[in-house]
């Protein structure tokens, strides 16, 4: 596709068609306008689409755009992914929320928002952003790129918005905003006069003629102080906020909203900052590859498979059985729409712990577990609790991690960090520990042929209960022999669409009668049940009674116990169930199966921004007085929510919350008060959507995750995320406590090792902040890209009440490399005729990186179906030949650095062209659609890989071949008032 195709297609997919008011609730605004949060949606949207479409024709598939507007579900759905659509919907929900707390963080920053002319450093702040973003994605750290990219986003938008781009006259994206020391255009000298004043209603002219006539670039100034200047002759930003406005020259240039003083182009404004983002989106796009790109997405067909692994030298047999258990997985599941988007395995020992491997190859993965050695281990206690910090913070959001171990921690310090974590990403962690008598036999660390018994203390099997309570997991404690059987039963349901209805704990336990809820939508229904000596009996919604002396009948499909696990496997009935559980011993039951109808939870507040709003809690809320939860409901478009309750995980008490519909799926939940104790979220609602005439509609779903409220509230600074190799960098925090005052204890870790200097301790008074900072250094070899997750956790006197704030910042070592690969075309040869499915043609290409450059990372294939050979020769020289049916007679080869840089290079074979061959370098920069699948080059000698796609263009061609120039002029009828635009591209 074209430069013009590509950009004409990215503003027609805006959603010229009209405009609604969004359903995010992180901003108020005037009905009508877009703002960030749709603006960024709808490009994500698009995008996703493009980058599905391509890889569904690159494997010789179909492809079906949804009906407009566009829809996350929908998106899921098209890119085959529904399973992941709770996942997409997260991850865009997040780019959303780091878009929007640019507002709150950097509100008197005018380089985030291209105000007060400073459009040069906006360009400094994206371009930094985006190398951060194009190095985590290749670490795989998803979550980190993801917040970074929404961060950007906002800057790159408010140029639209707050700049005179539009004003003078252009209709696409200024693409030099997202390319490091690009000339972005002229902008206007300190003391050039921009603007005349106006009365704020009437503010269409007031841009001075020689600055639009010259295209000088120039923004709005604003402040929020009532005694603030601006240069004489400056335009003010303008708006309610804006205390700049009334100094001469009065009014202002935003188009925030359709009520701004340009709101008249407020909808130009908004779709090509929509474009803008979509290209921004291209060009991480081009660095990750297509399928990379989905898994920065939240698009994945399957689960992450996470195991820690105790590798002490008495876990051979634990060690063998995850051997077997994940060859089943990957030989059952690779293919299906359950296969595991991603392979994690992080072991751990005494004193060593990590590193965290992961892959997308089944076959990786198998050598990984299959090169674990048991041996050592030192005294008994080990690093289960590093192992698994290190699993939640490299897995993605939502994973399910299985921890194999044998031992208690010696880590236990670690407790709270972890529980921080599991509140953060709302995963769930299962523990298979295989010390059930207590009796461990190991080699030790010095004498391989001494060994000893030990035995795991009462609280060590308890610490790790208390974790798979709190994740919504299970602490299934079995014999070595055993441990096989009882893994298989738990990986059976590992599917994406894994729903609870139902989660609770009773210890010391009791018996008691509980109820859930069965709507039509739920398949795969399983309840299990961890304890020793605990007996239940079921009451299925036909009133057939079933108990553990007789698991055979219409209501139970198969029964089975093994160690202190029970696994029951129900009919799916419609309707309302009955579990009554009869045990005086400690127990967890869980009820799980599988369905479209999830909802995503967050607690809110209102936003101390001058915006308003609403603000995202990202750690524990405050105890006492209200509280709100932001609710979105996903896997239906017709289903509601009509009740939301807070319920006590190890207890019967519950807190009810009102409904407020914001539509779109999306609800506002006010509460009076917060349980005192741990809890989860309940929500009830009715699915109307081919509901059976036997079924009421009614669905009930529960959060995993145990959550709790606190009287401290820590507050980090995350106004930088880049943490550079061998620097100290400070990260400042706030703690403040509702409660009584005193010493608090102070503790921070991150996942790396990194070194780390804090204050052991706080003096709080009640009410009042109190600071301090923490110091963290990654040493100076590093790679970039290289996440690492802070926590900074405050601990009341006595340890009743804890808090914590978590950080996620990326290595990143200055960047010199600013210049793409080179394309240089080599040969281009062909002997099509009038019938091209039995003529070919071929190209040579060498690709190189500039003199000083970081050299070529990968070169893919973007367009075409035909065969791509890349060697890599010991120069570093990149050379890549393609040949192809006539019948394609384009392709697209994508050119990366070891920094990200990207070039899109394009040659043709066509009918009708007349232009001769050549020989000239011959590229195209900045196109934005269609697949990339990279291919890593080795740069070692001379390495050769092939590339085969399916992604057939049928045209007719003759014998005449084409390669694009650098510039081309185009006409096109495309987009606004579809009137006949001409576009020189450079």
């Amino acid at each position: 596709m074209t430069k013009l195709a590509v950009l004409c297609f990215l503003l027609l997919q805006t959603g010229v068609e009209g405009f609604k008011i969004s359903n995010i609730v992180f901003n108020h605004f005037n009905g009508g306008s877009l703002i960030h949060e749709v603006i960024t949606e709808r490009a994500i949207l698009n995008v996703t689409l493009q980058v599905c479409r391509a890889l569904a024709l690159s494997e010789g598939k179909t492809f079906s755009f949804p009906p407009q507007p566009f829809s996350a579900g929908a998106v899921a759905a098209a890119c085959d992914a529904s399973k992941s659509t709770k996942s997409f919907i997260d991850t865009i929900e997040r780019i959303q929320k780091s878009n929007h707390q640019v507002d709150k963080d950097y509100v008197l920053s005018p380089s985030h928002h291209c105000d007060d002319e400073s459009i040069a450093a906006g360009q400094f702040l994206i371009t930094l952003g985006l190398t951060a973003v194009k190095a985590s994605n290749k670490q795989q750290n998803f979550v980190l790129a993801t917040s970074i990219l929404g961060e950007i986003l906002h800057t790159l938008q408010d140029f639209y918005s707050h700049t005179n781009w539009v004003e003078i006259g252009n209709t696409f994206p200024n693409s030099n905003l997202i390319k490091t020391n690009a000339d972005v255009g002229k902008i206007a000298d300190i003391t050039r006069p921009t603007c005349r004043s106006c009365d704020g209603k009437d503010c269409r002219n007031n841009i001075l003629e020689d600055i639009l006539k010259e295209q000088i670039l120039t923004s709005g100034y604003f402040s929020l102080n009532p005694f603030s200047t601006k240069p004489a002759g400056k335009c003010s930003h303008g708006g309610s906020f804006d205390r700049t406005k009334g100094i001469e020259p009065t009014g202002g240039i935003n188009k925030d909203s359709i009520d701004s003083e340009h709101g008249h182009l407020h909808n130009q404004a908004a779709n090509l900052a929509i474009a803008a983002t979509s290209e921004l989106l291209e060009d991480v796009r081009s660095a990750a590859g297509d399928k990379a790109f989905l898994q920065m997405m939240g698009l994945f067909k399957g689960r992450a498979l996470c195991f820690c692994v105790d590798t002490t030298g008495s876990m051979g047999d634990d060690i063998d059985a995850v051997r077997t258990v994940t060859s089943s997985i990957i030989d059952s599941k690779v293919g299906t729409e359950d296969e595991p988007s991603i392979y994690i395995l992080i072991p751990f020992n005494d004193p060593e712990f990590g590193p965290l491997l992961q892959t997308t190859d089944p076959e990786v993965f198998k050598s990984y577990i299959n090169s674990l050695t048991p041996n050592g281990g030192g005294d008994a206690p080990e690093m289960s609790l590093s192992g698994l910090q290190l699993a939640l913070t490299g897995a993605p959001p939502n994973s399910e991690i299985f921890v194999f171990t044998d031992a208690a921690a010696k880590d236990e310090h670690l407790k709270n960090t972890v529980l921080a974590l599991i509140e953060q990403t709302k995963s769930v962690v299962n523990f298979m520990i295989t010390d059930v008598f207590g009796l461990r036999r190991r080699r030790q660390a010095d004498n391989n042929q001494q060994q000893q018994s030990v035995r795991m203390s009462r609280a060590g099997g308890q610490l790790y209960r208390d974790l798979a309570q709190a994740s919504g997991g299970q602490a299934v404690e079995v014999t070595k022999g055993q441990l096989l059987e009882a893994i298989n039963i738990l990986t059976e349901s590992t599917s994406s669409s894994l729903v609870s209805l139902l989660q609770a704990s009773r210890n010391p336990g009791k018996s008691e009668n509980f109820t859930f809820v069965v709507d039509d939508t739920v398949k795969n229904l399983t309840i299990y049940i961890t304890g020793t000596s605990v007996d239940f009996s079921l009451i299925s919604p036909s009133g057939v009674i079933q108990n553990i002396a007789n698991t055979t009948g219409s209501s139970i499909i198969s029964y089975q116990s093994v160690g202190n696990l029970q696994t029951v496997q129900l009919q799916t009935e419609g309707g309302l169930w009955e579990l009554q559980i009869l045990s005086t011993s400690p127990y967890s039951v869980k009820v799980v199966g599988e369905s479209p109808i999830d909802f995503l939870f967050k607690f809110i507040k209102e936003s101390d921004s001058p915006f308003g709003g609403f603000d995202v809690i990202d750690n524990r809320p405050t105890e006492g007085g209200n509280a709100s939860l932001l609710v979105t409901l996903i896997g239906s478009d017709v289903a509601t929510v009509s009740e939301v309750m807070l319920v006590e995980s190890s207890g019967s008490g519950q807190v009810n919350g009102t409904v407020e519909a914001q539509g779109g799926g999306t609800f506002i939940i006010h509460f009076d008060r917060i349980p005192s104790v741990e809890f989860v979220v309940l929500a009830k609602g009715q699915n109307n959507n081919g509901v059976s005439r036997a079924s009421s509609g009614i669905f009930q779903r529960q959060s995993a995750t145990s959550l709790r409220a606190s009287g401290l509230t820590v507050t980090a600074d995350d106004l930088n995320t880049v943490l550079e190799p061998g620097t100290p960098r400070s990260v400042s925090f706030s703690v403040m406590t509702t409660g009584e005052g005193g010493s608090f204890t102070i503790r921070a870790t991150n996942d790396q090792g990194f070194t780390l200097s804090f204050p052991s301790s706080l003096q709080l008074d009640p009410g009042v902040s109190a600071n301090g900072s923490v110091s963290i250094t990654a040493p100076a070899d590093t790679p970039s890209g290289i996440g690492v997750t802070l926590t900074i956790e405050a601990v009341a006197p006595g340890g009743a009440d804890s808090n914590y704030d978590v950080l996620r910042l990326t290595v990143l070592s200055k960047v010199t490399d600013f210049t793409p690969p080179v394309c240089q075309l080599l040969s281009l040869q062909s002997n099509c005729s009038d019938n091209c499915s039995r003529s070919t043609w071929e190209l040579s290409v060498q690709v190189t990186d500039a003199e000083n450059g970081t050299d070529v990372d990968s070169v893919s294939l973007r367009e075409g179906s035909g065969t791509l050979n890349i060697s890599t020769a010991a120069d570093k020289t990149t050379l890549v030949s393609y040949v192809a049916s006539c019948c394609s007679p384009d392709v697209q080869l994508v050119a990366v650095d070891q920094v990200g840089n990207v070039e899109i290079c394009s040659y043709s074979v066509r009918a009708n062209v007349t232009q001769a061959l050549t020989t000239s370098p011959v590229t195209t920069s900045n196109v934005t659609t269609s697949p990339v699948t990279t291919s890593n080059v080795t740069t070692s000698n001379v390495t050769t890989s092939n590339v085969t796609t399916s992604n057939v263009t049928t045209s007719p061609v003759t014998t005449a071949v084409t390669a694009s120039s650098t510039r081309v002029d185009f006409s096109v009828s495309l987009c606004f008032g579809f009137s006949v635009l001409s576009f020189l591209l450079h």
